[in-house]
């Protein structure tokens, strides 16, 4: 699958997984990709946790009201340092959404499915910190998303999107 391919056929996974295990190379490709993205100022502010164990999966589904892919053999967990970088700016969002939309690539091309969730579990309910604290993370790095990752049970179902006028143009601005 050529990256256009992997652009084209991913889509947000909220169905069923299958119960099939999600192999720890592929779990490293995918956190590779994840690494691999641009970073501003080149801070490297994102880093991740793969969760495969049966245990730490259930404390975290535990944690997670309401239920979101409790039936994904895996997940990877996204992590941000907000680091000043240039000019007393901070490009921590720029960084983790750059490696979440690269391992989504990349879990779709190595034939999984998943979801990139983040206002569901940072929002006022500070799910993230639960998730944290299950995970051992340090005070100085904050989780940000969660990708759950597995066999899709289903094929995902690619949303209506806008024609392309209606978004993208030359030269300048010609919204309808």
């Amino acid at each position: 699958m050529n990256v256009t391919e992997a652009i084209n056929k991913r889509h947000s996974y909220r169905g069923n997984y299958l119960p099939e295990p999600v192999s720890h190379n592929d779990l490293v490709k995918i956190m590779e990709a994840g690494i691999a993205a641009p970073s501003g100022c080149n801070k490297q502010t994102t880093s991740f946790i793969a969760v495969d164990d049966v245990a730490v999966l259930k404390k975290i589904h535990e944690a997670i009201d309401p239920p979101i892919c409790e039936t994904a053999p895996a997940m990877i967990v996204v992590l941000t340092q907000r680091i000043k970088a240039y000019r007393d700016r901070c490009f921590a969002i720029q960084d983790y959404s750059a490696a979440i939309e690269n391992m989504l690539l990349t879990i779709v091309e190595l034939g999984y499915q998943s979801c990139w969730y983040e206002g569901h579990i940072t929002d006022e309910d500070r799910i993230c910190d639960k998730i944290a604290e299950i995970l051992s993370v340090p005070d100085n790095y904050e989780v940000v998303c969660i990708l759950p990752v597995g066999i899709a049970e289903n094929e995902p179902v690619a949303p209506k999107k806008k024609e392309f006028e209606e978004r993208a143009w030359f030269n300048s601005f010609r919204g309808l």
